[in-house]
C-alpha cells in the first residue's frame, strides 16, 4: 500500500518553485564570473543585477541597498558583528557609540549564539523577555533604550510559533532613542507584506530557501547611510560589503522566487489561513489535553505549533513520518538537540509541555486533502503514544 506523502515542514525549508527551477536550469550555461569584464562575465553580471532589482523591489528597497549573502544566518551574523569590529578605517567607524545589543530570548540560534559570542568582546547584550504568546513587552524595550544607543535586533515572525512582532512600532521606538534597528525577517518575507520603507528598518535579513528559492543564498538589506562592516573581507564584490565570487545561480533563483511570491502570496495566505483554522478546530475536537502555542491572531497563516500532554514531540514526529507526514519539533537548526524549545520555554510553558510539541508549517503545495489526512492520522498517533506513555495527565497515569 502506497503511503501518502505530506510535507508540512515549510518553515525549515521549501521546495523549489517549478518556475525557479526552470529559470536556474536555463542559467546554468552562464558560467562567467560576474566580476569579469569580458562578455561571459558581463552576461552573468546582467543576470545578477536583474535578480538584485527583483529582491529589492519585493521589500521596497533600492538595488544598491541589497547585499547578497550565503544564507539568512550569515546576514544576521553580519549585522551583530559590526559592533565588534575594532577598525577605524571602514564604514562601521560611526558605530563607536553603540556598545550594546538588545535582542530577545526567542530569536533564531544564529542571533542568540552570535550575541553571546559578542558579549565576550566588551559588548553588552540584553535579552528581552516575551509574554505567553511570544510578544515582546514594549515598556521593557523602552527602559533598555533609555540607557543609551544600541543595536536592536528583533525578528519579524518567529520560526517556531509564528508570532509576528509589531516591527513598525519597535523601529519607531528604537529611532526615538537614537538606536539602530535590525529585523530577522527570514520567516516573514514571502508570507506577509514586508516593506522596509513602511517599517522604517535600518537592516533586514532574508533567505532564498524559505520562499521556494534555492538553498545557500540569502540577502541583507542595508538602508542607505547605515554604518556597515563586512563580515567576509578580501574582495570588491557586493560593493565591497561581502567578499567572494557571487553565487550566480542562487541569486538568479532567489530573484525569480520573489517574483513568484509577488504573484502568489496574497491568495496563498487566505488559503492557508483557512487550512489552519480547519486543522486547529478539528484537532481540538478530537484530542484532549492539547495546547496551541503562539499568538492567536498576530501569527503566520502557515504555522501551527501544538503541545500534547503525555506525548513526546520526537515520538510524534517519528510516528507521523511512518505515515508519510513531515513535521518538526522546532527550529531545523536545533533539530539535533533533545533539549526543549527555547522559544516555548521563554513563553512560560512547563518543560513537559514544551517537550510534547510539534510545529506544522504549511506551504504553497499543501492541499485540502493533506489537511484531511492530518486530521485523520494525528489523533490516532497521539492516542497510540499516550497508551505507551507513563506520563500522568490530569493526575491519572496513562496505561
Amino acid at each position: 500500500m502506497k503511503i501518502r506523502k505530506v510535507y508540512m515542514d515549510n518553515n525549515a525549508t521549501t521546495p523549489l518553485h517549478p518556475q525557479v527551477k526552470e529559470e536556474m536550469i536555463k542559467a546554468m550555461e552562464v558560467f562567467g564570473n560576474p566580476s569579469s569584464m569580458h562578455q561571459f562575465g558581463r552576461e552573468a553580471r546582467v543576470m545578477v543585477t536583474d535578480a538584485r532589482e527583483a529582491v529589492a523591489s519585493f521589500i521596497g528597497g533600492k538595488p544598491e541597498e541589497i547585499v547578497f549573502t550565503g544564507s539568512g544566518s550569515e546576514a544576521n551574523n553580519t549585522v551583530l558583528s559590526i559592533l565588534a569590529c575594532p577598525s577605524k578605517m571602514c564604514e562601521c567607524s560611526g558605530l563607536g557609540k553603540f556598545r550594546k545589543i538588545i535582542t530577545t530570548t526567542i530569536e533564531h540560534p544564529c542571533v542568540l549564539e552570535t550575541a553571546k559570542c559578542i558579549s565576550q568582546r566588551d559588548i553588552e547584550v540584553k535579552f528581552l523577555s516575551v509574554d505567553q504568546y511570544g510578544k515582546i513587552r514594549m515598556e521593557e524595550l523602552e527602559e533598555e533604550l533609555k540607557k543609551g544607543p544600541a543595536l536592536v535586533s528583533i525578528m519579524t515572525a518567529n520560526n517556531e510559533i509564528g508570532t509576528i512582532q509589531d516591527i513598525k512600532q519597535i523601529a519607531r521606538l528604537s529611532h526615538k532613542y537614537d538606536s539602530l534597528f535590525h529585523t530577522d525577517a527570514v520567516q516573514a518575507v514571502g508570507k506577509i507584506p514586508v516593506d522596509v520603507n513602511d517599517l522604517d528598518v535600518d537592516l533586514l535579513s532574508l533567505s532564498g530557501h524559505k520562499v521556494y528559492g534555492p538553498k545557500g543564498i540569502g540577502a541583507l538589506y542595508v538602508k542607505k547611510g547605515t554604518p556597515f562592516c563586512p563580515l567576509i573581507r578580501g574582495g570588491h564584490q557586493e560593493s565591497g560589503r561581502r567578499a567572494g565570487t557571487e553565487n550566480t545561480l542562487g541569486i538568479i533563483g532567489f530573484g525569480k522566487a520573489l517574483q513568484m511570491r509577488a504573484k502568489e502570496m496574497t491568495a496563498e495566505h487566505v488559503r492557508l489561513l483557512d487550512y489552519k483554522k480547519r486543522l486547529k478546530e478539528n484537532l481540538e475536537d478530537k484530542i484532549d489535553n492539547i495546547y496551541f502555542n503562539g499568538h492567536p491572531d498576530d501569527c503566520l497563516a502557515n504555522t501551527l505549533n501544538i503541545s500534547f500532554l503525555g506525548a513526546e514531540g520526537e515520538s510524534i514526529l517519528l510516528y507521523l513520518d511512518l505515515e508519510g507526514i513531515a513535521v518538526s519539533t522546532g527550529s531545523a537548526c536545533a533539530s539535533g538537540s533533545l533539549d526543549p524549545s527555547h522559544v516555548l520555554l521563554s513563553t512560560g510553558i512547563p518543560v513537559e509541555q514544551a517537550h510534547g510539541s510539534i510545529r506544522i508549517s504549511m506551504g504553497r503545495d499543501t492541499t485540502s486533502e493533506d489537511i484531511d489526512y492530518m486530521i485523520r492520522v494525528l489523533p490516532k498517533v497521539i492516542q497510540k503514544i499516550r497508551k505507551m506513555s507513563t506520563v500522568k495527565i490530569g493526575g491519572e497515569k496513562n496505561e
